[in-house]
């Protein structure tokens, strides 16, 4: 996949623990499932001009709907945490 600003990252995550790893440095973003940890990696580097230490993924399922009688679901999704250098501020979220 071709990496750019408007398909990298879809979102960042706000629960519990991901507000819990920013004390630790490390920021919590849902992105397209086709992305490899490497890719994620460069891409920060790339857009944000950070130093990223470790990326650590997951992959999380689609959730079940239904239409009348007919069963579908969701898209599933990848979840990354971003652990980046001690000392550097990261500005992609607003003001908690």
């Amino acid at each position: 996949m071709v990496l750019s600003y408007d398909n990298g990252i879809k979102y960042a995550v706000f629960t519990e623990k991901s507000l819990r790893l920013l004390g630790k440095n490390q920021y919590t973003f849902n992105v397209e499932s086709g992305f490899t940890k490497t890719e994620i990696k460069h891409w920060v580097e790339l857009f944000f001009g950070v130093k990223v230490v470790a990326v650590n993924s997951h992959r999380l399922p689609g959730k079940g709907r239904r239409m009348g009688p007919i069963l579908g679901h969701t898209m599933h999704y990848r979840r990354m945490i971003i652990t980046l250098q001690l000392g550097i501020l990261f500005h992609f979220y607003p003001l908690i």
